[in-house]
């Protein structure tokens, strides 16, 4: 049954997906701050970061497998609620234990994003699916684009414990608002919940995304990340042979082994490296001392506020690429903005030398990014049945973090390893960031090209509207 409030539904499962992303942006601004603030050493403090990286990575699997049998709406209002209950645990956190065990609920609710395009596809009329899509897919980079100037701002003028409040603010006001008005589907997969599965899949990402996140910090060459690596692919093999083996697996292996879907899967991971290079270190340029060559000597709150068109890029350029999906197909919408988000980091990589330059070339960036990451869940559900689309999206936004993760490793490594000393202060060289931008330009440009020559499924014949419409009249 069809949503009577198309656009109400849109607006309140967008809006929890832009909060969710705020979450992800929650801590930046304060890391430098709070061994001081919390009597901890920057390694700890460096786990804020990493603890809502792995839950998130282990959950929205989960989340999204829990969703296709038991209803999608339902398993999205617990994920809020783990947020919001995450958000007061931080809020009232005696020490950085607490906190960090508040980041890994938070991170929890990173498969919100998936469930509520999958939610979107079964609840909405089919014109007005694509943009609904569109615009949820992309209110991640939205919410990473707005999230720095306002917990910046937060950060200069009041206590860290503020911004867990407002989150849990945040948080229990999305729950009601979904409560209210978004409808549960009557779509489901049935069976068993694959426990085993689960169980696996979590030990092996945890495996490769703690050699992802503290490579650079422990060393790429030590035994305990060479260790985790071999572990995870181990892991992985186990976890293959017996998704492939039980009834009900967690993630239908044969489904995701499609070409369609496998490679967007694969392209969604370049893309993915490809935008999250600008939400990195575009700050860190705007804050460098002019002393540097490249910087512009901005505040934290200042450089945020110049980046505000990020979000607002992102924001017109989501029903752009819904648009340009319908009439051309999502594959179209994907290699365009994979491709102007390999224009962007290029033109970033030469350094521009003034403000309005650096806005502009990061907003390039930006705008190939909402075009891209509107368009792949469209392509992932072109290609899997109906009853497995939250589990579909949630593998595809697992497939995103391990190209962001893969990025904040590649930046870390990179810009301490290329450096220069200004006023006693050791930064990175001007040549760090062009390599950082060029290689983001990279893979870009390889996403774009396996989206390119990726097959269409059979069932691309049919638009998704289409198909939708037809499901849900059967």
């Amino acid at each position: 049954m069809t949503s009577p409030r198309p656009f109400l539904v849109i607006g309140v499962l967008a809006s929890c997906g832009l909060a969710v992303s705020l979450m992800q942006t929650l801590v930046v601004p304060l890391l430098p701050q709070f061994p001081q603030l919390l009597s901890a050493s920057p390694a700890t403090v460096a786990w804020l970061v990493t603890a809502t990286l792995v839950s998130a990575a282990v959950c929205a699997p989960v989340m999204g497998r829990l969703g296709d049998m038991y209803g999608k709406r339902r398993i999205l209002l617990a994920g809020l609620a783990i947020v919001t209950v995450g958000s007061v645990l931080g809020a009232v956190a005696p020490g950085i234990g607490v906190l960090i065990a508040a980041r890994a609920l938070q991170g929890i609710a990173m498969g919100v994003i998936a469930l509520g395009i999958s939610v979107m596809r079964d609840v909405l009329p089919p014109d007005r699916v694509g943009s609904g899509i569109a615009l949820m897919s992309s209110s991640l980079g939205i919410g990473g684009a707005i999230g720095l100037p306002i917990t910046g701002l937060v950060a200069q003028h009041a206590s860290w414990r503020w911004l867990f409040a407002g989150a849990a603010v945040l948080g229990a006001v999305q729950f009601v608002l979904v409560l209210l008005v978004v409808r549960e589907s009557r779509l489901r997969s049935g069976g068993r919940f694959d426990v085993l599965g689960a169980v696996g899949l979590s030990g092996a990402l945890v495996c490769l995304l703690l050699a992802i996140s503290k490579g650079n910090e422990w060393g790429w060459g030590s035994p305990l990340v060479i260790g985790l690596l071999v572990a995870s692919a181990v892991l992985f093999g186990v976890w293959t042979a017996w998704e492939l083996r039980v009834r009900s697996p967690l993630v239908d292996l044969r489904v995701s082994a499609r070409p369609t879907v496998l490679w967007t899967n694969v392209a969604s991971i370049m893309v993915g490296f490809g935008m999250f290079a600008g939400f990195l270190v575009t700050t860190q340029i705007l804050q460098a001392p002019r002393e540097t060559g490249y910087g512009f000597g901005m505040s934290l709150v200042a450089a945020g506020v110049a980046l505000l068109p990020i979000g607002a890029a992102m924001t017109i350029f989501s029903p752009v690429s819904a648009r340009v999906s319908k009439r051309r197909g999502a594959r179209t919408s994907l290699v365009l903005g994979a491709v102007v988000l390999a224009l962007g980091n290029v033109l970033m990589a030469m350094l521009p030398a003034s403000i309005p330059l650096v806005v502009a070339a990061s907003t390039t960036t930006a705008i190939g990014a909402a075009l891209a990451y509107s368009a792949i869940p469209l392509l992932i559900m072109d290609g899997v049945p109906e009853g497995e689309t939250a589990a579909a999206n949630s593998l595809n936004t697992l497939m995103r973090m391990l190209g962001t993760s893969s990025c904040s490793s590649f930046v870390a490594a990179i810009s301490t390893g290329l450096t220069t000393t200004v006023a006693g202060r050791l930064l990175p060289a001007a040549g760090a960031y062009t390599v950082i931008y060029l290689a983001a330009a990279a893979a870009a440009a390889l996403g774009a090209t396996i989206a390119a020559l990726t097959p269409r499924p059979a069932a691309d014949a049919i638009p998704l509207s289409t198909r939708t419409s037809t499901a849900r009249a059967a």
